[in-house]
């Protein structure tokens, strides 16, 4: 538990976060609570490195600038807000700039495409040359910059730093150049200086939803389009031990209806975004699956423990970022399910934790009436809770936040 042993990073014990979008996010929030409640001798905020990918790296990112497990779930799951209260709204805040470029482009454009339909017209039809058209879809329908600007607050406090230099422990967090199709590791050698807030930015931003994010130059999207999960990145960096959190897992509609978390045909009867959303997952969990495999063979002597949502399991598949209840039941979920599978795998897990000096507090375990919010207040917290903050601002939320709460309730289900 945290603050319970200052030598994990000595043993080598490494964390990485895949994606998954907002939601994966306070996913992971659940598991780690219950990771860091359940495994003795392991200081979540003293780990050798972290690793973090989209929502990942918004987590990995705190908890290497030592904000607990408890915490995240006080500020970002149950809205106890310190002095820079978190609304998901920056998550969905409409790219209005890119709108009015974009739409400034359309005239200029069907111009082009008159004038090349009339220069040859045997050439393409008048349908064809209005393709051209597409050039005024914007880069983006969100812009996460509200999210750097929070990040850049947040890392502002006392004992907290938004330079990758200055961390305690080493911090990569992965995006993919968009324009040269390549992954790039902020933390390491050459990207060092970025700032961290931005860092995040860049890792969230998926392809389609967020507008790219613009670094030295260079323009930055969600490194998941290369892998899901980066356990290499750790490895190489001489991690012994992986400890790995993975939300994004397609769920299995006839599964998950005989569990009845889900109802028939419930997939499908919802739209687009839903069969978007779960080709996507399918995508990046079979990316991930083969990644796994091939880290067996590439690192034999290393040590990797898994951890991810069961598919017979729709809860967070249908969840809203945006409704508090929705992220309380989440992140207990997660909570709890990582506790059940802790203890499923005692007798696989245990050996390799006893190698790092941790062992499963098999009490916390098989404690059947416990929850996410028994120990969560066991720490003192660090500020006050802002209610009268929290009021405020949603008097100050205004048209954009509302138009983009709406629009993102429906760019949650492509994350």
């Amino acid at each position: 538990m945290s603050g319970q042993n200052k030598d994990s990073a000595r043993k080598k014990i490494a964390l990485v976060l895949g994606g998954g979008g907002p939601l994966g996010g306070i996913y992971q929030i659940g598991a780690l609570r219950a990771l860091d409640e359940a495994i003795e001798g392991v200081d979540f905020n003293d780990l050798f490195t972290y690793v973090g990918t989209s929502s990942g790296a918004f987590v990995a990112a705190n908890l290497a600038n030592q904000m607990t497990t408890a915490q995240m779930c006080r500020i970002f799951v149950k809205h106890e807000a310190d002095v820079h209260p978190f609304q998901p709204q920056i998550f969905f805040r409409p790219a209005t700039r890119e709108y009015l470029k974009r739409l400034m482009s359309v005239p200029g454009l069907f111009t082009k495409a008159c004038s090349r339909f009339l220069e040859n017209p045997k050439d393409q039809s008048f349908l064809e040359a209005l393709t051209i058209l597409a050039e005024a879809l914007p880069t983006g329908l969100f812009d996460n910059e509200g999210l750097n600007d929070y990040l850049q607050a947040s890392y502002s406090l006392l004992g907290r730093t938004n330079d990758f230099r200055k961390l305690k422990r080493p911090l990569y967090l992965v995006a993919a150049d968009i324009e040269r199709g390549e992954s790039v590791c902020f933390g390491s050698k050459g990207y060092a200086h970025i700032p961290i807030s931005k860092a995040v930015q860049a890792s969230v931003a998926a392809p389609g939803l967020y507008m790219p994010v613009e670094i030295d130059g260079r323009h930055y999207v969600d490194g998941t389009i290369r892998k899901g999960m980066h356990a290499s990145i750790a490895l190489d960096a001489g991690a012994e031990l992986v400890l790995a959190i993975n939300p994004v897992v397609p769920v299995d509609v006839n599964a998950a209806v005989q569990s009845g978390t889900m109802e028939p045909d419930m997939l499908l009867n919802r739209g687009l975004p839903n069969i978007l959303a779960q080709s996507y997952r399918v995508m990046v969990h079979t990316r991930m699956a083969s990644g796994m495999r091939v880290h067996e063979q590439d690192y034999p002597n290393a040590n990797i423990m898994l951890f991810e949502p069961s598919r017979n399991d729709a809860k967070l598949f249908f969840s809203s970022v945006f409704s508090f209840d929705s992220r309380r039941i989440v992140c207990e979920h997660a909570y709890q399910m990582t506790r059940q599978d802790l203890l499923a795998r005692k007798d696989e897990l245990s050996p390799i934790l006893a190698k790092f000096g941790a062992h499963l507090n098999l009490d916390t375990l098989m404690d059947e009436q416990r929850t996410i919010s028994t120990s969560l207040y066991g720490e003192m917290l660090p500020m006050y809770v802002a209610r009268e903050r929290r009021k405020r601002s949603r008097v100050k939320q205004g048209y954009l936040n509302r138009l983009g709460s709406s629009l993102g309730n429906v760019a949650e289900r492509l994350l």
